[in-house]
């Protein structure tokens, strides 16, 4: 499948842009937790003072001084930390900024305190080390040479003004080599840690982009998909499944049981009492003018999880198997033909002869008849059977119902010879429909011949009713052939289409067969509905010609 550039929601991100994109993150992370840190010192170091301003445990030089800049120092990375929160990307100028307070703030508080041998000189080692690991490698170094000058001119200054003594240099520079050494260790630190957080970076677009492109197929694909989690929530649902459940493709988060109710029944049994095929009972559509199988796939390999839910119109299925179908017919009413007809012809002819001779009696005239009657529902049979195996592609014409089934009405009835109102039509709006002419007038003269047929034997006289219009929702055109005939047998309803289907009364049983083969091969689907206060409703329903144009 050719995926276009313009076909995709959202473009692809590629490795480079994961590599630029990772800096801002550790940042954030490492920035966060420095102001912790930050704001942890600073408030120490003025509780140290306060505690201590009778015997000072800083050794201050300068007490008020001290804890002014401790407590500006605590204030400040308040304010930062609140800053960060709001802003959490960082900028260019956010830690050369911040490493410049954190060196000028150390300073001052070992000035103003006991100088290098109190200690608060480390507290650079943590800021400088967290300098190198979100700086380039020569702004880290250079951090890293900022920090040890203040510290060596803050020392130049205490021995100017006899605040320290001269050895407190060997401190200062060891302080100073040890961020050195930190930068040193940090660097490649650094860079591995980009490196990582680069590679799980990509890692999450490419499963992002996955994630995309498995969604994009599954909302394209031309089969009908849903997932359902374990809480019978739809998790996706591609467009073909929102038709055919007449739903919204958005319908996703929601419970399958306000979206598909007979569905979802059928999936809770299928939960209880799971059938290792997958296979679940058909049922109809939402406009109820398509029977649709469904097929469940576990995606946990458990009944109870979530699963893939396949949904195939029936009448789709049974186009895939049509040639396969009709190959099988044609074999099968060549052999017929050979092996049949013409035994049965014989048999019918002989037994016509044997009728014309004066010395049979009643008895023997009675067993003839037997004879003649079987032969012709034999013969009928045949001539049914090779109908269907030479019936010719369908020739689709764009027809108005309003005047097809009026003009019928008045063949067939003048045909049979009915009375005026015995078959009549109804109907609203004028509706077209696309289908073969020929095959339409094969369907409903016969569905109208079996009415007139087996409502004749019923009380109440043949009464037949024509009606045309729209199915609600999907709004596909219809036709109804419907009765006040006895129906039906329920034993026989599962069956009715089914070829050699015979009721009591008899016949061949392959005339609704045809019916429905031709209506099939028009991509219309011919459908039984028992009605109401007695009789029957047969239902063509027709491929909308205003959206497919016929090409279904």
């Amino acid at each position: 499948m050719a995926i276009s550039e313009h076909s995709m929601p959202v473009p692809f991100r590629e490795a480079g842009e994961a590599t630029r994109a990772i800096a801002p993150d550790a940042s954030r992370r490492v920035l966060r937790l420095v102001g912790i840190f930050r704001l942890l010192a600073g408030l120490l170091l003025l509780a140290v003072s306060v505690a201590g301003h009778e015997m000072p445990l800083l050794s201050e030089r300068m007490p008020a001084e001290f804890r002014a800049v401790a407590a500006l120092y605590a204030l400040a990375s308040a304010i930062i930390l609140a800053y960060q929160r709001r802003h959490p990307v960082p900028g260019p100028w956010r830690v050369p900024f911040l490493l410049s307070l954190d060196i000028t703030a150390i300073m001052l508080l070992v000035h103003t305190g006991g100088g290098m041998r109190s200690g608060i000189g480390g507290l650079l080692v943590v800021f400088v080390g967290a300098a190198a690991i979100t700086l380039p490698g020569r702004l880290a170094f250079l951090a890293a040479a900022v920090a040890t000058i203040a510290v060596l001119l803050e020392q130049a200054l205490a021995f100017s003004q006899n605040l320290a003594p001269a050895n407190d240099f060997i401190a200062a520079g060891t302080l100073g080599a040890v961020m050195f050494a930190i930068v040193t260790a940090a660097f490649p630190l650094a860079r591995r840690l980009e490196e990582s957080e680069a590679l799980a970076h990509q890692r999450g677009i490419d499963l992002a982009n996955l994630a995309q492109l498995n969604e994009y197929i599954i909302r394209n694909l031309r089969e009908s998909i849903l997932v359902v989690d374990a809480d019978h929530n739809v998790r996706l649902m591609n467009q073909p499944a929102a038709d055919q459940l007449g739903v919204r493709a958005q319908a996703a988060g929601q419970p399958l049981r306000r979206i598909a109710p007979e569905l979802a029944r059928l999936l809770e049994g299928w939960r209880r009492n799971a059938d290792p095929r997958g296979q679940l009972p058909a049922f109809m559509s939402a406009d109820g003018s398509t029977q649709l199988n469904s097929h469940i796939a576990p995606l946990e390999g458990r009944k109870d999880g979530p699963v893939l839910i396949f949904l195939e119109d029936a009448a789709l299925l049974a186009e895939k198997v049509q040639q396969s179908k009709l190959a099988a017919l044609g074999r099968l009413t060549a052999s017929i033909a050979h092996e049949v007809r013409n035994p049965v012809g014989a048999m019918s002819h002989a037994g016509q002869l044997l009728g014309e001779s004066p010395a049979i009696g009643p008895d023997e005239r009675r067993l003839l008849q037997i004879i003649h009657t079987n032969s012709r529902r034999v013969s009928g049979i045949v001539d049914s059977i090779l109908q269907l195996s030479r019936r010719e592609a369908s020739r689709p014409q764009l027809l108005s119902l309003h005047a097809w089934t009026r003009a019928f009405v008045a063949e067939f009835t003048a045909t049979l010879e009915l009375f005026e109102g015995q078959v009549a039509a109804t109907g609203g709006e004028d509706v077209e429909v696309r289908m073969d002419p020929g095959h339409l007038h094969q369907v409903v003269w016969n569905l109208c011949e079996n009415a007139v047929k087996y409502a004749s034997e019923a009380a109440g006289g043949i009464t037949v009713e024509l009606s045309w219009g729209r199915m609600p929702g999907s709004r596909r055109p219809y036709l109804e052939v419907a009765d006040r005939g006895p129906g039906i047998d329920e034993s026989l309803i599962d069956r009715v289409f089914e070829p050699f289907a015979t009721g009591p009364a008899g016949g061949t049983g392959l005339g609704l067969f045809i019916s429905r083969e031709l209506c099939e091969c028009n991509r219309a689907t011919l459908a039984y509905e028992p009605r109401k206060g007695g009789g029957s409703r047969f239902r063509i329903v027709f491929a909308d010609p205003a959206r497919w144009g016929g090409h279904e």
